[in-house]
């Protein structure tokens, strides 16, 4: 049986953390489904418009080796997600372990065989980081 694993991000300003998680995963699985998160759930979510447009962040993350399908994540359902691509293990990042609504997920998912895997972030660098960093260069 093969494995299907399935993460989500925004992916702007592809950075190496991001593709240290999306390899990571790459490596437990045997076929990646990336969720990339529309323009508009960003802004709803984070009050953030991407700096890159959904289709290209696709066009970026879908270009990788490591990651077998993209598809566009409009909303934070993430049973719906399983309901629509049936993955085996979710991966996110550690900053969630532990939060009440991922606990009761884990709970959800384990009667389905569904395992959330946890991932640290890479700590130099970040999206807000990136941003923070050109406004300061444009300053």
């Amino acid at each position: 049986m093969s494995v299907i694993g399935y993460t989500t991000g925004v992916y702007d300003l592809f950075h190496v953390g991001h593709l240290n998680l999306l390899q990571k995963a790459r490596t437990m699985c045997d076929y990646l489904i990336v969720g990339v998160t529309t323009d508009e759930l960003s802004l709803m979510r984070k009050n953030k418009t991407p700096v890159i447009p959904l289709e290209e962040r696709m066009a970026i993350v879908g270009g990788l080796r490591c990651v077998d399908k993209v598809v566009p994540q409009a909303d934070m359902d993430k049973y719906g997600a399983w309901q629509r691509h049936r993955f085996h293990k979710m991966f996110v990042g550690d900053d969630w372990k532990g939060n009440p609504k991922w606990v009761e997920l884990e709970q959800r998912f384990s009667v389905h065989g569904v395992e959330i895997v946890y991932f640290p972030y890479t700590a130099h660098i970040s999206t807000s980081h990136l941003r923070k960093t050109l406004a300061v260069a444009q300053g």
